[in-house]
C-alpha cells in the first residue's frame, strides 16, 4: 500500500470509450490485489441525490454539506469549488486513483481515441502515457495500444508506480 497513490487520468472526447476503459482497468487492477479509487469529473452540473429523500431535503434546506451513510459506505455532498487534491484524503489506502475526464489536470493520462469520434488527441504530449485507439494515429514516443488492450494499458500504468 502506497502512502501517496499513483494518479492517472483517462481522457478523451465524449463517447470515446473512457467509461468502458475505466471499468476494465478498475476490474483488472483490483483483480491484481491493488486498491483502486476512481474520480469522475463532470463538466456539467450533476444531481448527486434523489429529490425527496431526507438527505436531498437537508441540502435543499440550506446545508452546505450533507452526508448519508450506512455501515458499509457514505456519500458526501458538499457545495464549493474543488480540485483533485481536495478529494485525495478520502482515498487513504488506495494504490491507484483513476480519474475519468479532468482534461486540464497535470497528471499522466491514457487517452481513448476512436475512429469517427476523435481524430487527434486532446491530451498534451508531455502528459500522454498511452493512446488507447482503434486508429492508426501515432504520437512520437507514446505507445499506441488497441482500445481493448487492457493488459497493455496496465503495464504502462504499473511502470509509473514507485
Amino acid at each position: 500500500m502506497n502512502k501517496n497513490p499513483l494518479i492517472v487520468g483517462i481522457t478523451g472526447v465524449k463517447n470515446s470509450g473512457k467509461t468502458t476503459l475505466m471499468e476494465k482497468l478498475i476490474q483488472a487492477l483490483s483483480a491484481r490485489g491493488l486498491k483502486v479509487a476512481s474520480i469522475k469529473h463532470d463538466a456539467h452540473q450533476f444531481v448527486a441525490d434523489t429529490p425527496g429523500t431526507d438527505s436531498y431535503r437537508h441540502k435543499a434546506a440550506g446545508a452546505f454539506a450533507s452526508i448519508i451513510f450506512d455501515k458499509d459506505k457514505f456519500l458526501l455532498v458538499k457545495d464549493g469549488s474543488f480540485d483533485i487534491p481536495d478529494m485525495l484524503p478520502f482515498f487513504k489506502g488506495a494504490d491507484i486513483v483513476l480519474i475519468e475526464g479532468a482534461k486540464q489536470t497535470p497528471y499522466p493520462k491514457l487517452e481513448a481515441l476512436r475512429k469517427g469520434n476523435s481524430e487527434t488527441p486532446i491530451t498534451p504530449t508531455n502528459q500522454l502515457i498511452a493512446l488507447m485507439t482503434d486508429t492508426e494515429y501515432q504520437v512520437n514516443g507514446v505507445p499506441s495500444l488497441d482500445i481493448n488492450d487492457v493488459e497493455g494499458a496496465i503495464k504502462v500504468i504499473l511502470s509509473l508506480m514507485p
